[in-house]
């Protein structure tokens, strides 16, 4: 956000706030210097890792939904994050906790951030209109035309919202009298959700970036996912009044609660069609079954918005919420999403586009949305020619979501091309046991050494020996010693793979 106020008016400190006896607010601690500060903005945030919604000058407003009693690594990750960012103070909620957690205020101590206390009876827009209104003048000396919706606006808008409207079109009749305004919606992944037409084209990317660079940013309340919060994102910040955003955050956030109720009903269809497709067997006993199965299964599909026919593909996440929000990426797509399983209509052909390839470009923007500490995996079935190979896609998508892993968060089934890929599949338990049962008379030392060795340099014995710098003679001992404990045979290929992956599996 631009650091200069309007041209006349004062600038805002964070001192000043605390002189307002109207706010009621606490100084929990901050040196004076700190609290000298210029306040060039403020965002309302219940993020633990804020810092990419931060600009420097910042009022950072946090109710403090993420906090967790005794967790203080969370609280230094959250102030960390402040600091870096430039933040001039944070104003902390008390209606959450009943007061503001001591390891919040240390945190703060540490990282030289002021940190003041908001009463529950203080509401966080009473302390955003005070500093906006100081930065744009006393506006209620004003005339009101020029500072707040137009009552016909307003009224239109109520409308709206009553008719169902989308958020698309609330944000251009909202924004409609103010001009060439350019004004985003956007989701915490970067996805926009609506924006006025004289607003360029912002990508995902670009979109998480651009709220290091400021400008106005108003978080939409309503229940949300930290996936699909919604923020209200305008890049100049001297183009709308406050009163103005503020009013129109307010319908959005109505129009959102609807939206809302709409999307709990479609995750219950998509969940039933989930349902019905793991209840169909993995072999049905007969061809009437089958039979049976399929078309059951294609009323399933059609109840829950799908399009008839394929190709279709099945996604297994670790976190539906994030599943749902990336599927909302795609364009013009048809899936339905159940608690972390999707049916996705996926025709290149059609669409002009690889879903997945979208889906994996914007998994790391969701990973920035959630907690840290969660890793957020995606598994990705073959494409179904039609309803009747939903089942083996279904299993396909499990089996690529327990191999997916840090270098590859989405994993397709089909990029299993390899048996340590495919070994990277098999459950940890499954693995543990086939490993122990193979070479658990090995042990962990020498025997095992050789082996890994011996199987590394294709079965060469000069080259085991040269590299263990060892006698010939004495890898042949120890790999005839762990022929007789394993009872396998190294000449034989099948023996060699059975060991391979028993090692693979440690």
């Amino acid at each position: 956000m631009d650091s200069n106020p309007p041209l006349g008016f004062p600038a805002m400190h964070v001192h000043d706030l605390l002189q307002l006896d109207s706010l009621g607010l606490s100084l929990l601690w901050g040196e004076e210097a700190l609290l000298g500060q210029e306040v060039v903005g403020v965002t309302a945030t219940d993020l633990e890792e804020p810092g990419r919604f931060l600009g420097p000058g910042e009022l950072v407003l946090s109710g403090l939904v993420w906090w967790a009693e005794g967790d203080s690594a969370k609280a230094d990750r959250f102030v960390s994050a402040l600091a870096e960012a430039g933040a001039t103070a944070l104003l902390a909620g008390e209606e959450t906790h009943g007061r503001v957690p001591d390891a919040l205020v240390a945190a703060c101590r540490t990282h030289r951030v002021p940190i003041v206390a908001v009463p529950a009876r203080t509401s966080f827009r009473a302390v955003t209109e005070a500093v906006y209104l100081r930065q744009w003048g006393d506006l209620s000396r004003r005339p009101t035309r020029l500072f707040a919706l137009p009552e016909n606006v307003r009224a239109e808008l109520s409308r709206l919202v009553e008719d169902g409207a989308g958020p698309a079109e609330l944000l251009d009749r909202a924004c409609a009298h103010l001009g060439r305004v350019s004004c985003y919606l956007l989701t915490a992944s970067g996805r926009t959700v609506a924006r006025t037409p004289s607003a360029p084209e912002l990508p995902a990317r670009q979109a998480s970036a651009a709220a290091a660079r400021g400008g106005v940013w108003l978080r939409i309340e309503g229940e949300s996912s930290p996936y699909d919060a919604w923020q209200l994102h305008v890049p100049a910040p001297d183009a709308a009044p406050p009163r103005v955003l503020h009013e129109i955050a307010d319908v959005l956030a109505r129009c959102r609660d609807g939206r809302a109720r709409r999307l709990a009903a479609d995750r219950m269809a998509g969940q039933e069609l989930i349902g019905v497709l793991e209840a169909i067997p993995a072999v049905p006993a007969q061809a009437a079954a089958a039979a049976a199965d399929t078309g059951a299964l294609e009323e399933a599909l059609a109840l829950a918005g799908l399009p008839a026919g394929g190709p279709y593909r099945v996604l297994v996440a670790t976190s539906g919420d994030a599943l749902a929000e990336g599927l909302e990426h795609l364009e013009d797509a048809a899936y339905a999403v159940g608690r972390s399983v999707a049916v996705l209509h996926d025709d290149p052909a059609s669409s002009g586009y690889d879903a997945v390839d979208r889906l994996r470009a914007v998994w790391p923007l969701l990973q920035q949305c959630g907690d840290p500490q969660t890793r957020l995996r995606l598994g990705v079935g073959a494409r179904a020619a039609g309803a009747d190979g939903l089942r083996a896609s279904l299993n396909q998508a499990r089996f690529a979501l327990t191999a997916a892993d840090e270098a590859a968060a989405v994993r397709e089934v089909e990029q299993l091309d390899t048996l340590a890929a495919l070994m990277a599949g098999v459950p940890p338990e499954v693995r543990t046991v086939f490993g122990t049962r193979i070479l658990g008379a090995l042990g962990d030392g020498m025997l095992r050494e050789t082996l890994e060795v011996f199987l590394a340099n294709n079965c060469s014995w000069a080259r085991t020996a040269e590299a263990l710098h060892l006698h010939v003679n004495t890898v042949h001992y120890r790999i005839e010693r762990v022929e007789t404990l394993t009872g396998r045979d190294l000449s034989r290929l099948d023996h060699k793979l059975d060991l391979y992956a028993a090692l693979r599996c440690g």
